[in-house]
């Protein structure tokens, strides 16, 4: 347990001395006779040989105000953060062929689900392969014909979690196909971009004179970033869009930004559609691109590999995960106010010691 305002507490060696200001004021009298012989003969009642019990009440009430004062809490480790990380782009494809079907423990679930439920483990880990990357700045592209940003580049991946869960397969066909090339220029602008922020907040510290923008930091003060990744995965082949993919992959290159390539693919795989006749499940055809995702990986220092299935896709980043290491450095902390258990008791204390006064211990005058 600590104390937020710990120097409230050396009120507490006030306390002495009020309890002897208080003594002694009890030795006042408060009607003055000509002599006390008379009446120092009378038994002297237990009311009046425990009447000091009010002064200790008061001074144990006063104590406990003091201590709820100072704010005692409680600390729990929240979450385990790094001042060194990696910043991660996730690009995932959200076409409709990303409707295909995988097995996924025991259920039919889409590409696209599966790879949020691979990605979401990832992120915030799990009980046996992946332990999170609570120290990593990461953020979301997804792309269809149109790449977007879904979420920026953040360290609390609560929020990121939430917007994963909310991707879903697009929906208008004029807007389907597979912006290869925009997602990954998108994402590594956005990689860039928080790399010459951080450089520019330190250069105002005076703290990067005469460094490399790209190359790695190596201050001690504040979130340095130890490299740039991008995930893509999909499972197609390129086919819109402005950039093309080996154009973007020589620009992240130049950035010093590692693109790994996943390949979602299956050579029998199936997507359930709705028809007049009800809802069937209809064989689709893989298009994908194998070669040009490797030349992409290839090209930036990553590397390609294919997903047939779920439990591929799962080592596929569990690889990239046990590449992409970080050390934890410093924890969150989340304190729990403590101070109820001490002012609770002090105006129970204060409550008795007015009632007890009032009562039991009440004189005249």
């Amino acid at each position: 347990m600590s104390f937020s305002s710990g120097w409230l507490l050396w009120l507490l060696l006030w306390l002495p001395v009020m309890a002897w200001l208080m003594w002694r004021s009890r030795r006042t009298a408060a009607v003055r006779f000509s002599s006390l012989t008379a009446l120092r003969a009378c038994p002297v009642s237990w009311r009046i040989r425990l009447r000091p019990l009010l002064i200790a009440a008061r001074l144990i009430c006063l104590a406990l105000l003091i201590v709820a004062l100072a704010r005692p809490r409680k600390g729990t480790v929240l979450s385990e953060v790094s001042t060194e990380g990696i910043a991660i782009e996730a690009v995932v494809d959200r076409s409709g062929t990303m409707r295909a079907e995988m097995d996924y423990d025991g259920q039919k679930l889409t590409r696209l689900e599966v790879v949020k439920q691979v990605l979401a483990d990832f992120i915030k880990g799990d009980d046996s392969l992946f332990q999170g990357r609570s120290g990593d700045l990461i953020g979301l592209v997804t792309f269809a014909r149109y790449a977007d940003t879904v979420c920026p580049l953040v360290h609390g991946h609560n929020v990121l979690i939430e917007f994963l869960k909310q991707t879903k397969n697009v929906e208008l066909q004029s807007e389907d196909g597979t912006a290869i090339g925009d997602a990954i220029a998108l994402a590594a602008a956005r990689l860039k971009k928080a790399e010459e922020e951080i450089v520019r907040r330190r250069a105002e510290l005076g703290l990067t004179a005469g460094r490399d923008p790209n190359a790695p930091s190596t201050d001690t003060s504040g979130f340095q970033i130890k490299s740039k990744v991008i995930v893509l995965l999909t499972d197609g082949r390129h086919n819109a869009g402005d950039y093309h993919p080996l154009a973007a992959a020589d620009l992240a290159r130049q950035w010093g930004i590692k693109v790994y390539t996943i390949g979602i693919g299956s050579s029998q795989s199936f997507a359930t559609v709705q028809t007049l006749f009800g809802t069937m499940r209809v064989p689709t055809q893989d298009d994908l691109d194998e070669g040009l995702l490797k030349a992409i990986a290839d090209k930036t220092g990553g590397f390609y590999s294919r997903a047939d299935d779920a439990e591929a896709l799962v080592q596929i980043v569990k690889r990239i995960n046990d590449l992409e290491k970080t050390s934890v450095k410093s924890q969150v902390i989340q304190y729990a106010e403590c101070f109820q258990w001490w002012a609770w008791p002090a105006l129970a204390v204060l409550v008795l010691e007015i009632v007890a006064g009032c009562t039991i211990f009440r004189k005249i005058p």
